[in-house]
């Protein structure tokens, strides 16, 4: 079930019903000359229009597992959630302090699944890990020994195969926080310490 406050006030507490019809979705996001990808999103045919963003996806026996975030405005039925687990860490930190700082490393990654829409070539070797495809100009990871192309395999020991486990890894630290990132370049492997910058 979804439910939210579709087209704005007057349709508030609104509820729809619906099917899971997927795990782990890749969905290609364009905003002008850009382009990006959205990660490991439930899909759903539950009803979500414009105001429902940001309203609990749940579960026939109550629980929350997602939050609505985008549709597919081409077709019928074809929406998006991310997973509450990403949202916890969010939740939690505002239980116990009544505020959420966003920690970040300042890049643009991607999943090995994203892979092959961006270059085939790179997916025949991507066996795991995550792919830093852009580092932001002037964020935590500029001026490291990151750089674009590596694979971050692991943080702080942790395992990484999406970008979900990393944001999920992130939203548990704080601006100005120090991790360590288990890298690959080709052939060559590397540990990189950085610290996480703030939004």
């Amino acid at each position: 079930m979804q439910y939210g406050n579709p087209i704005g006030f007057e349709f508030r507490r609104t509820v729809t019903a619906g099917i899971i019809s997927a795990k782990n979705r890749t969905i290609k996001i364009e905003e002008g000359e850009k382009q990006s990808y959205m990660t490991n999103l439930i899909q759903t045919d539950a009803t979500i229009n414009p105001g429902n963003s940001g309203g609990p996806l749940i579960y026939p026996n109550g629980s929350i597992i997602g939050i609505n975030t985008v549709k597919i405005t081409s077709a019928e039925g074809i929406g998006f959630a991310i997973p509450i687990d990403i949202i916890k860490p969010i939740i939690e930190s505002f239980k116990q302090t009544g505020t959420f700082k966003e920690a970040n490393i300042g890049i643009y990654a991607y999943d090995k699944e994203v892979i092959p829409y961006l270059n085939k070539e790179i997916s025949s070797n991507f066996n795991k890990g995550i792919y830093v495809a852009q580092i932001t100009k002037d964020g935590p990871a500029d001026n490291t020994e990151l750089k674009e192309a590596d694979i971050i395999t692991n943080i702080d020991g942790k395992e990484l195969n999406t970008m979900n486990e990393l944001r999920e890894y992130i939203y548990t630290k704080k601006p100005g926080d120090e991790v360590t990132l288990q890298i690959t370049r080709g052939k060559i492997k590397k540990e990189i310490k950085l610290k996480l910058g703030g939004i």
